[in-house]
């Protein structure tokens, strides 16, 4: 069975009349297997959208292939194999979400019903409102509804969830889950949502992949530990910043937050220094995402 996407090498750079050429993906090596849910991660500037452009067909590679099922991108588009929930793109701003939706569904051969699709991107509530007095939040979620028009084995989004607000996006997520096997490729600047949902995480810095994994081991590739604990004594914060191997000391009232490079060597000067409901926690995603953009 074909990748659901297969990458090699995939470059591209663009080459602005007024400045020198810039490239915005170097060297691309990426194999996404068929019900995979993978988060691209990145700063600004990593080359996420632009290699997205070219999974998806938009953009032409300069050098470099990007294949879909096993065929070019803009095949497997024509085949309703891939839909997307890009940042780009407006939407018809005097016709309603559900006019929105029959009209996308008429460009198909075998669409989704519409009161289907509404109620599973969850806007079945504003079915009615025009696409003007929709929120930015709501009109994502109309686009998310149109991706999933085509019923595609693969959705590849980017920054699906942009405008909207905690809940909005807590919905989204809860419907991405009920749709169960689907193939998932999905950009996004949120890394909450790239450790609660993705399968494995794909890291990229200027233009290239530097880490690719799964979550934990992403976190791993720091090791930097996090110790919470109360201390009664105030003076213990400052005496623990000069130990070997602490990273930063933070304290407010009785609460001591310690990031450390060695966690076991700290426990017990903590405990002998009166340290009390200590925690040691693993890195997070988001210590591991600064370290590793910082060194590339």
């Amino acid at each position: 069975m074909d990748a659901a996407i297969s990458v090699h090498q995939l470059e591209k750079t663009f080459s602005p009349h007024s400045t020198e050429p810039v490239r915005a993906v170097v060297g691309l090596d990426l194999i996404i297997e068929t019900g995979e849910v993978v988060a691209l991660l990145g700063p600004n500037g990593a080359g996420k959208t632009t290699a997205i452009d070219m999974i998806l067909g938009f953009t032409q590679p300069t050098s470099g292939t990007a294949q879909v099922f096993g065929m070019g991108p803009r095949e497997a588009v024509l085949r309703e194999k891939v839909s997307a929930v890009l940042q780009t793109g407006g939407l018809l701003r005097d016709i309603t979400v559900r006019e929105t939706v029959e009209v996308i569904a008429a460009q198909f051969t075998a669409p989704a019903p519409v009161d289907s699709v509404l109620e599973r991107a969850g806007i079945t509530s504003i079915a009615s409102r025009r696409i003007s007095k929709c929120s930015g939040g709501e009109q994502q979620a109309v686009k998310f509804a149109l991706a999933l028009v085509a019923d595609p084995d693969l959705l590849i989004l980017d920054e699906p969830t942009a405008g909207m607000d905690v809940n909005a996006r807590h919905a989204f997520w809860q419907t991405m889950r009920a749709e169960g096997n689907r193939t998932v490729l999905f950009a996004t600047h949120y890394l909450e949502e790239a450790q609660s949902f993705a399968d494995r995480i794909v890291l990229m810095s200027r233009g290239r992949i530097i880490a690719d994994g799964p979550t934990e081991e992403i976190r791993a590739f720091t090791n930097v530990r996090t110790i919470t604990f109360r201390a009664p004594d105030p003076t213990l914060a400052e005496k623990l910043a000069t130990m070997p191997a602490v990273t930063s000391v933070a304290s407010r009232n009785e609460h001591v937050t310690v990031e450390t490079t060695d966690s076991d060597s700290l426990l017990t000067p903590i405990l002998e220094l009166g340290g009390r409901d200590i925690e040691v926690a693993a890195p997070s995603l988001e210590t591991a995402f600064m370290e590793l953009t910082e060194e590339a």
